[in-house]
């Protein structure tokens, strides 16, 4: 499988997220960067969870329909095109890190791909759902994994 280049101006592969973007910050979702989408791309699926969650892989971020020709996205925005979904807390968009306090570092896996076909979702969406949707429909994936904890 063909590997994206996904970035962020706010943080590096395995290190911390600023609060800014956290659940005890100001909880606007980071700035992405993105390159490598491979040619026959229907659609870009954006997610972020955190599989050291206490109950399980958490859901911070899910967003279908990405134009396959963009870039990136700003701080606080939705990708173009994009359609956000409902996350873990029930709201639809970014909902920002915030693991138990004394849990230790949690991570939170960013991931794009490029899938070849619009992903079948309905309703309310799991990280399992999302996964089982993305299989056999990826032509391409970038990941990044940024840490926090309180």
């Amino acid at each position: 499988m063909t590997r994206i280049e996904l970035t962020s101006p706010a943080f590096s592969d395995h290190e911390t997220i600023p609060r800014r973007h956290s659940g005890e910050g100001d909880d606007v979702s980071p700035p992405l960067t993105w390159s490598g989408v491979p040619d026959g791309t229907a659609e870009l699926v954006l997610l972020c969870e955190d599989p050291d969650a206490p109950s399980g892989t958490f859901l911070h971020w899910l967003v279908t329909g990405i134009a396959p020709e963009s870039s990136g996205v700003e701080e606080g925005g939705t990708p173009p095109g994009g359609r956000e979904w409902p996350n873990g807390f029930g709201r639809v968009g970014w909902g920002g890190p915030m693991p138990p306090p004394g849990h230790g570092a949690h991570r939170y896996f960013f991931r794009l791909s490029a899938v070849s076909e619009p992903l079948p979702l309905h309703g309310r969406v799991s990280s399992d759902s999302i996964h089982q949707a993305l299989d056999g429909r990826e032509l391409a994936a970038g990941t990044l994994v940024g840490t926090y904890q309180r």
